[in-house]
């Protein structure tokens, strides 16, 4: 097993509990990775900008500022992390996902994607820019086990 901690950023849908079975599951694994990823609060995140900066009366300079401010989480936590998985759920479109997922892809980053099949056609080029594309949290986890430990 590598002696070092892997970062693993874990971005996009925000809905349900992918985070939590990766996360799971590479404790299970005894796997030495720390995880990291964006505020999943939705009412946080949308409105960090206006609480800390100030209301906006249109909504382009309420989301701008939040925007703003939560890129500089994001930037810093995908320019520090070993392999970038970015989830894209069956609910919403996630532009941000995609965004992520670019912004990594740009970093030369280690990349998993996780989606449904039901998105293969419409993220074909997400996932061909991406080291792997899995369907579940669980194929996360015995990637990042077979990376790490051989």
């Amino acid at each position: 097993m590598s002696d070092r901690q892997w970062n693993v950023y874990l971005a996009g849908e925000i809905h349900s509990d992918w985070r939590d079975r990766i996360v799971a599951g590479a404790k299970e694994k005894n796997l030495p990775v720390s995880f990291s990823g964006p505020v999943t609060d939705h009412d946080s995140s949308d409105h960090c900008g206006v609480k800390i900066l100030g209301e906006e009366s249109q909504a382009f300079w309420q989301d701008r500022k939040g925007a703003g401010i939560n890129a500089i989480r994001t930037s810093s936590m995908i320019g520090n992390a070993d392999v970038v998985v970015v989830r894209f759920g069956p609910k919403f479109k996630q532009w941000n996902a995609a965004f992520d997922a670019g912004y990594a892809a740009a970093l030369n980053k280690s990349l998993i994607i996780l989606h449904d099949e039901e998105h293969n056609h419409a993220l074909k080029e997400v996932d061909a820019a991406a080291n792997a594309t899995a369907k579940t949290p669980e194929q996360v986890v015995e990637i990042l086990d077979y990376v790490i430990t051989g």
